[in-house]
């Protein structure tokens, strides 16, 4: 049976469904038969943790856990000392919420939802426990002792028990990537490129950050030897080489078509490195030859670079250097690929261990303003509603507070909360009419766990199988969870209306508040986010511009393009067409990459002869400095000249090697910044 075929007919669905549901009752008859007070939490927990990926379940879990005792330590450090003073106890609480918001908003992985755990665990613990300080410990291990049986019963089942493999899932998301980076390197290098690629070029972006977080899961992998984060971390590094060089390219093939100087032989290689492309899927040592005899022919393409050189000779020279350095990085990407999709640890090539030297985790774009603005969203939503809480004497009032804080929390690094929020205001009221019909209808007639089981197993399984769909799962998690009432999940029946009314109306008022809070707070800052990702990138490039050490072009193509892959969504929630400002961004990672080539430069020359190089650089920082997002201001003409000024002298250097490398970096950058300029003057 093919896979299509298995997931057309709903099978993986139906057996997340199946396992969730296991887990779920093997943590509420834990809970009954040891005494638990709140045997629903473990029921719930058991489906938070739920994920469809083994690795991904043992990796939350984890998370989870340290979240868990974290969150309730500070709760018992707080509760004591602030009992007595319901203000100090609101702020301490809120603070302690936004200072983990805002912790987890920077870690921007997997291992975030530990942080952001940690604060609205404390949350859950605290608000209930205003009236009855004096049980807080006991509360809280009460909590933490729920809360890790639910997580231990959902690991088992879904880590355990017909594991679906992160590994797996892992390898054909490489494949897919590697098809699409190769169709978009294969469509930049045609002579007339499709307006299509812009698109493709942003979902190379989001792939390699996708590729990121699931690299974080690897390690807790139960149902195969796991792929070795280090090998991942290079395909990265590669993935990211794609898109810098395959836009340089198809630029210089812009520029010589333009000027009529694209030689024929320039166009057959071209063809051939298309038709190349469409063939890399096949035997490692074809790929390997053929990929030789391309990059010979780009090094024939490559003329001398001297004083004699015209401005078509240093273009072509680009063209053909960028070119033989996208073959390369494409072949270094299905070396890797190999390497990850083989449990052997030998190198399946001899490029493997160079290219696995020094990896290291990804450099990341960090908005710490962004940041700030989650954390106090979150803290400002405790307060306010703390305060119309106790303003109103509502005594459920702290439910809907504790549940606001909770979403604002966990949509925080959402740029836009207020969809989920509202998904999830309608899974909780389907909840709350399927929670009435079991409590009041169908439960009272249940005697004994297994009827209760047995009872609960169709909506269940129903719910569960929705959860494993991302176009349905914003309301049947929600739903689920309603499914966890006290008054479903309880070792004694309650038949108690104004109560599940109450705390009915509480999680509704609560979501309500949230998704109310969300538009004053995060929504209204969607441009400011824009304007922080655009103004970070511009920030780099004019300190790398003045830094004197050895350039990190690894760390800094890493960076942008995470940059890219948080700026293209927040571009078409803004209402604008993300295809003008990404290609800024896209030359502004090819200036800095440029920058990278012009410091080492600068660094294996004596100091006497890079004046000229230092007042590019220092040029180049200013300009980015002055930089404002609302109306991007062309660089000035005397950079022109200065970066002129710079090729001219170095083109006829007496080094051979400071020849090519100078007229490489200098043609990069001029044809970045000054893409419209015409040809530079003072060559033949």
């Amino acid at each position: 049976m093919n896979a299509a075929l298995f997931n057309r007919w709903g099978i993986p669905a139906a057996v997340f469904s199946l396992k969730a549901l296991a887990a779920a009752i093997l943590a509420t008859y834990i809970s009954f038969s040891i005494g638990l007070e709140r045997p629903y939490w473990a029921f719930l927990t058991s489906y938070i943790v739920a994920a469809p990926l083994a690795g991904a379940v043992i990796s939350k879990a984890l998370f989870r856990v340290i979240g868990t005792f974290v969150g309730a330590a500070m709760a018992v450090i707080m509760v004591p000392p602030l009992s007595h003073s319901p203000e100090l106890l609101t702020l301490a609480i809120a603070s302690w919420l936004a200072l983990c918001v805002f912790v987890s908003l920077l870690e921007r992985t997997p291992r975030g939802y530990a942080f952001v755990l940690a604060g609205y665990t404390a949350v859950l613990i605290v608000l209930p426990a205003v009236n009855t300080p004096g049980e807080i410990f006991t509360d809280a291990s009460l909590r933490v002792q729920e809360i890790t049986i639910g997580i231990l019963c959902s690991s088992l089942m879904h880590g355990v028990v017909f594991p679906n493999s992160v590994s797996t899932f892992l390898l054909g998301r490489v494949a897919m990537m590697l098809r699409d980076a190769e169709r978009w390197s294969r469509d930049s290098l045609e002579l007339e490129p499709d307006a299509a690629v812009e698109a493709e070029r942003r979902r190379l972006a989001q792939d390699v950050t996708e590729l990121h977080n699931l690299s974080i899961h690897l390690p807790y992998e139960t149902s195969r030897p796991a792929p070795r984060v280090r090998t991942v971390r290079a395909l990265q590094d590669q993935l990211s080489l794609l898109m810098p060089l395959g836009a340089a390219v198809a630029d210089r093939v812009a520029a010589l078509r333009e000027r009529g100087g694209l030689a024929d032989s320039a166009v057959a290689l071209l063809a051939d490195t298309r038709a190349w492309l469409d063939a890399i899927e096949g035997p490692r040592e074809d790929r390997e030859a053929a990929a030789q005899d391309l990059k010979a022919r780009c090094l024939a393409l490559e003329p001398e670079v001297s004083a004699r050189s015209n401005w078509d000779d240093l273009l072509q020279l680009s063209l053909g250097s960028r070119l033989s350095s996208l073959i390369d990085a494409h072949l270094d990407c299905r070396d890797l690929a190999e390497q990850l999709g083989t449990l052997d640890r030998k190198p399946v090539s001899l490029r493997i261990p160079r290219l696995l030297e020094g990896r290291r985790n990804r450099e990341v774009h960090r908005d710490v303003a962004g940041a700030l603005r989650g954390a106090a969203g979150a803290a400002v939503t405790i307060i306010l509603g703390s305060v119309l809480w106790i303003g109103s004497g509502w005594s459920d009032g702290a439910t809907a507070v504790m549940l606001s804080g909770v979403f604002l929390a966990l949509f925080s690094a959402m740029d836009n909360p207020v969809l989920p929020l509202r998904l999830f205001f309608w899974g909780t009221l389907i909840a709350t009419i399927i929670g009435f019909i079991y409590a009041f209808m169908i439960l009272p007639r249940v005697t004994g766990f297994p009827e209760l089981a047995l009872t609960l197993a169709p909506a269940l399984l129903v719910l569960g199988s929705l959860m494993h769909s991302p176009r349905f799962a914003g309301v049947a998690l929600p739903a689920l969870l309603g499914m966890g009432s006290p008054f479903i999940i309880a070792v004694k029946y309650n038949d108690n209306f104004v109560s599940f009314a109450n705390g009915a109306l509480a999680q509704l008022t609560g979501t309500l508040f949230a998704i109310v809070m969300a538009r004053l707070l995060q929504t209204a800052g969607l441009k400011s986010a824009i304007r922080r990702t655009l103004r970070a990138g511009w920030r780099d490039i004019a300190e790398r511009s003045n830094v004197m050490g050895p350039p990190d072009v690894r760390g800094w193509i890493n960076r942008m393009l995470d940059r890219i892959a948080v700026l293209s969504p927040r571009l078409v929630l803004s209402g604008k067409q993300p295809g003008e400002p990404l290609y800024d961004v896209l030359r502004d990672l090819r200036t800095g990459v440029a920058i990278g080539e012009l410091r080492q430069l600068r660094l294996d020359l004596p100091a006497a002869r890079t004046g000229t190089l230092t007042s590019v650089l220092a040029e180049v920082g200013a300009y980015y400095r002055r930089l404002e997002p609302e109306e991007r201001a062309p660089a000035d003409p005397e950079l022109l000249g200065d970066i002129d000024k710079a090729l001219i002298l170095f083109v006829a250097d007496e080094d051979r090697s400071v020849r090519r490398q100078a007229a490489l970096a200098l043609v990069s950058l001029r044809r970045n910044l000054f893409p419209d300029a015409a040809a530079l003057k003072g060559l033949p």
